[in-house]
């Protein structure tokens, strides 16, 4: 009922622009999510280096994380490491952790990731200090609809972890959340991929 010259009606379309984006977003983690949980996951597995992944994926997180003064601290192994799984799922996860950091870890602090061989096992580790406090068990934080900080109501559908967690699952690999404090720790390990000529 506004006139269309009242600078209300920009504000008003803004904010259901900014609800929209928001509901339609909600909306596919939980087909997602739903899809993951049930494992009814069509997986195309198949060779992948893990290293190479991760070293592309910081790359293309190195300027939204320098936007919260955040320094991504990376030690990888040497050589390659490959693991079977399925390409478009591991970028899925591998972008959700790198996405929670950049939502939730304290602005001007360092993140580290770090990718070891470890016997048959690529195992991968992220860890970062929370900005606010983390008042929950790291088994809750993999749930659905679950965010470290209640208070929070602007981002996250608190689906991201339970997503990552449940691909990693369909894929034989084992995801884990370890809270110390305000240190919040995921580890993620696959099965090694066999050698290509084996």
């Amino acid at each position: 009922r506004e006139e269309s010259s009242n600078p209300k009606v920009q504000e008003y379309l803004q904010v259901l622009d900014q609800k929209s984006q928001r509901l339609k977003q909600l909306t596919e983690d939980l087909v997602e999510a739903s899809r993951a949980s049930s494992g009814n996951v069509v997986l195309e597995m198949e060779r992948i280096d893990l290293k190479e992944l991760l070293m592309q994926t910081s790359g293309e997180f190195e300027e939204r994380f320098g936007a919260k003064g955040l320094t991504l601290m990376a030690d990888y192994p040497k050589d390659p490491l490959f693991v079977e799984a399925d390409g478009r799922k591991l970028w899925r996860i591998i972008e959700n952790l790198y996405r929670n950091v950049e939502k939730y870890a304290l602005p001007r602090t360092r993140v580290y990731l770090e990718l070891r061989e470890n016997g048959e096992l690529a195992v991968m580790s992220m860890k970062n200090i929370s900005e606010q406090p983390l008042n929950i068990s790291a088994e809750e934080l993999t749930e659905r609809f679950i965010r470290g900080d209640e208070s929070r109501s602007t981002e996250g559908s608190g689906l991201g972890l339970s997503i990552a967690k449940d691909l990693t699952e369909l894929q034989k690999g084992t995801f884990e959340v370890q809270l110390d404090g305000d240190l919040f720790k995921i580890v993620l390990a696959f099965p090694l991929a066999p050698e290509e000529n084996a």
